[in-house]
């Protein structure tokens, strides 16, 4: 999903899926009215006793107590990937904590930021690689060994071979000004046999501390307990929940936006663990059999597992903000363009469950600009912008060749030989005409495959321009693609610390805004 089309799902033609609205100051109070309400009791206890493993934080002890009294809450989250996963990781984290401050101001009520670590996931082949740019602008892809055994990250660690990834990571930005000491950070988090929301829960925690950021890790007994009636009423109500949720489908498509998440006719939106909590997680389909795997069962059979083992069912994507609502006081979520793609499909599992919709806020978006990638803007003249455009695009621009352009080349071949044929038919008549034509069309084929081949070489032709735009499109659009997408921290916190470039994230953020803006650490 574009970025263009998912701020068309907040501001636009489909903000009709959405029963709040960012632009409203009358439905941001509403958000956070609906949702003040202190934690149940049990919910609480686990949220202290979770924050507790990580480093001690002020901020975030008196956030747990406002969540104990009546607060409401800004929740964003990810999977958790290897050394906190791409940039628009941290994009997430920082815009909750701008958007819970900004609302608390405008409301006066206490406002908390929430990261909800998506421990139930089991996709281990996406989470386990980290991408970070070298000091020579390169890209160095990490990998840890990964099967797809269905398993929910709360019950994997880390490897042995997280060790030989932290040597690399050494290897590669050790000699930057904070790489040895970053490393070492990382070292302190991503150890062999730490579970893998252990360590990515214990590094946002830690880089967060000074904000408060409250870190939730669902997959634990407490909570299962506490979210057992998502899942009796994803069960009990599968039929007429899925017929709502496939008719907001069609209501998508009707208006040419994506459907995100496929609804399965009559099927729960839960997941299953046939062999245990600790065991590979299947959806279920109409018939309450196994999606992948070789089990049926009765509503009768599951609902008394539900009862006695919690932890043996797990939340699909479009459950889980049902189960986050019901165990946070969730007045706003923030996202990025994907999420908020299946968003749009929610609200009527929202009325399904009578629970009230949050605000749905897109995250921050930032192209992080370093001197090199600045000092190589100035010398092209162009903009951050630019960097998006194809090379062949961005070469033409700032050429300063005097060699002629493509299309005056083209014309200056092509025009004589055709006046010059056509003169010398002219003497003979009508019986030469389709001969000029089939002329004509080899002529124009000939000269276009000329000009197209004179043009690359051309634009190719000063070799230090090119390699200036491809140097520049590495550092701010790596492999086509955005940057926060790509690049992971371990490059910028071994070159400024990683303290440091939260601090210029702190300070680039601005709450409730999707702009995409540059980031200069």
């Amino acid at each position: 999903m574009s970025q263009s089309l998912a701020q068309a799902y907040l501001r636009g033609a489909a903000a009709r899926f959405f029963p709040l609205h960012l632009d409203s100051s009358t439905d941001r109070q509403r958000a956070v009215a609906q949702t003040l309400r202190p934690l149940e009791p049990e919910v609480a206890a686990e949220l202290v006793r979770q924050n507790a493993r990580y480093v001690a934080s002020a901020a975030r002890d008196r956030n747990l107590e406002a969540l104990r009294t009546g607060a409401a809450a800004v929740v964003t989250g990810q999977q958790v990937g290897l050394f906190l996963g791409p940039l628009y990781t941290l994009y997430k984290a920082a815009s909750a904590i701008s958007a819970a401050r900004a609302l608390s101001l405008e409301t006066g009520a206490p406002v908390v930021p929430i990261f909800w670590l998506q421990t139930e996931d089991h996709d281990l082949p996406e989470i386990a690689s980290c991408t970070i740019a070298t000091p020579a602008g390169e890209l160095c892809k990490l990998q840890l060994p990964a099967d797809d055994g269905r398993i929910s990250m709360a019950h994997r660690t880390l490897p042995a071979e997280i060790q030989t990834l932290l040597d690399v990571l050494r290897d590669e930005l050790g000699e930057l000004g904070h790489g040895d000491a970053h490393v070492d950070w990382l070292a302190s988090h991503y150890r062999p046999g730490v579970g893998w929301g252990e360590a990515f829960g214990g590094a946002i925690a830690e880089l967060f501390a000074e904000d408060g950021l409250v870190v939730v890790d669902p997959r634990t007994e407490a909570l299962a307990l506490a979210g057992r009636r998502v899942h009796r009423h994803a069960i009990e109500g599968r039929g007429p929940i899925a017929f709502a949720l496939l008719e907001r489908c069609d209501a998508l498509r009707a208006s040419n936006f994506p459907v995100a998440v496929h609804v399965r006719e009559g099927a729960p939106l839960s997941f299953f663990h046939p062999q245990g909590q600790a065991g590979p997680r299947y959806r279920l389909d109409a018939d309450l059999a196994e999606v992948g795997g070789a089990g049926r069962h009765s509503a009768e059979e599951l609902l008394e597992i539900l009862d006695s083992e919690p932890l043996r069912f797990s939340t699909s994507a479009l459950l889980r903000p049902i189960l986050q609502d019901t165990l946070l006081p969730t007045a706003a979520y923030v996202g990025g363009p994907g999420e908020l793609a299946y968003f749009a499909q929610l609200s009527p599992l929202y009325a399904a469950f009578d629970k009230p919709m949050p605000l749905i806020l897109h995250r921050s978006r930032f192209v992080v600009v370093e001197p090199r990638a600045r000092r190589l803007l100035r010398k092209l003249e162009l903009q951050v912008r630019d960097a998006a455009e194809k090379e062949d695009t961005l070469l033409q621009r700032c050429s300063t060749s005097e060699l002629p352009e493509p299309d005056d080349l083209a014309a200056s071949l092509l025009q004589p030989m055709l006046r010059g044929i056509e003169a010398a038919a002219a003497p003979l008549g009508g019986e030469m005409e389709k001969s000029i034509r089939r002329t004509r069309s080899s002529l124009q084929v000939a000269v276009g495959r000329f000009v197209r081949r004179y043009e690359a070489v051309r634009l190719r032709r000063d070799q230090a321009l090119v390699d200036d735009v491809r140097k520049l499109q590495r550092l701010l659009h790596p492999e086509g693609g955005p940057q926060e997408r790509l690049h992971g921290l371990p490059h910028y916190g071994a070159r400024y610390g990683e303290r440091a470039f939260l601090q210029a994230l702190r300070q680039a953020v601005l709450p409730f805004d999707a702009v995409l803006r540059e980031l200069e650490p």
